[in-house]
């Protein structure tokens, strides 16, 4: 693509939004930009000492881990820091991007929008929501499950994906991701997005973007569907 875009998918856990990010990655020929992987990397990789200064505070990674393993989202600061710097990497090597994940905060919002808007222009942002009941995202996290290689996400809503104990894709082993998809943290994850991420729909709105909306009930094929149109328009 010859245009600059950037798509911003935005729902609670459990909602596809990486699932969806992937697919339009290869459609569009876009740079799917985990937040959730940059996050990991960084916090798993830490030692117990190890901290980022921001604004002469200290960070400890190993708080910022503790955060990671328990549902809790992790420092805005932090979190933006390393988001921003990764942006403006992409954009140096002219790569389009979809965003799943980030911003998760307000705080995150106010950093990291200017940023996508000077780099990218702020007509060429598309963000869509991906709606989700909480009892479907508790559903699908407790049944989630990850490749050990490439981290793709491996739902099990039918018996044969039950049976799966390798990834499809890459053909690594399946795993849990520990902690995280407990019953007691995907709650915590649930609540966090409704108090600190669904917030920025209406901020995202406030400064004029546009918020398009796709039901994430439907079947994979059908939302991904919804989601181009949505871009489109």
């Amino acid at each position: 693509m010859n245009k600059k875009l950037v798509v911003i998918l935005i729902g609670p856990p459990g909602s596809g939004k990486g699932t969806q990010a992937g697919l339009l990655a290869d459609k569009l020929n876009l740079y799917y930009f985990e937040t959730s992987k940059i996050i990991e990397h960084n916090v798993m990789s830490a030692g117990k000492n190890d901290y980022v200064t921001l604004d002469r505070k200290k960070y400890f990674l190993s708080h910022e881990r503790e955060f990671w393993r328990t549902g809790v989202l992790c420092t805005p600061a932090v979190v933006s820091w390393w988001v921003q710097n990764k942006f403006k990497e992409l954009d140096g090597e002219g790569k389009n991007l979809v965003i799943a994940g980030s911003p998760r905060t307000l705080d995150e919002g106010r950093e990291v929008m200017p940023l996508l808007k000077r780099l990218y222009g702020k007509e060429n942002i598309k963000i869509v929501e991906i709606t989700l009941s909480a009892e479907q995202t508790i559903w699908r996290n407790q049944r989630r499950r990850i490749c050990e290689l490439m981290r793709h996400p491996i739902l099990s809503t039918r018996k044969e994906f039950l049976r799966l104990t390798h990834c499809p894709l890459d053909g690594s082993k399946l795993i849990k991701r520990k902690g995280l998809d407990s019953p007691e943290s995907i709650r915590v994850r649930l609540k966090e997005y409704k108090e600190r991420t669904f917030p920025l729909i209406q901020y995202f709105k406030k400064e004029g973007f546009g918020v398009g909306k796709v039901n994430g009930e439907q079947s994979v094929e059908k939302v991904f569907k919804d989601i181009l149109k949505q871009i489109k328009s």
